[in-house]
């Protein structure tokens, strides 16, 4: 449901509600409950429909779920790039000799 709250813990807090607010008032306060639910859907959809608009037609086609920080999984990166094929010969990444590996790296005293 909301919030994390299952349906026993939503049955007791409506059982509570009734009980602190009282049965007289109950229905009017859910009314308002109700009216400010739909006055924030409403809101949000106006919301999204103008970064919609502001958008434009070309950020429609966009899985904004891919983006989403919760499936970021370092394990199917670090898969993902260890599968990937090596690039070719031709690439234009520059490749490390194994010349320049041999010894030690150089130092500069006046780089400090």
């Amino acid at each position: 449901m909301f919030f994390g709250i299952n349906g026993g813990e939503a049955l007791v807090l409506l059982l509570l509600a009734v009980i602190v607010i009282g049965p007289e008032r109950l229905p009017r306060y859910a009314e308002q409950l109700g009216g400010l639910v739909r006055r924030a859907r409403d809101l949000l959809g106006e919301a999204k429909a103008r970064v919609d608009s502001e958008l434009g037609p070309e950020m429609k086609d966009i899985d904004w779920s891919k983006l989403d920080p919760r499936q970021y999984d370092p394990r199917r990166i670090v898969r993902d790039a260890l599968l990937e094929p090596p690039p070719s010969a031709g690439s234009s990444t520059p490749r490390v000799s194994a010349a320049s590996t041999d010894g030690p790296a150089p130092f500069d005293d006046e780089a400090t």
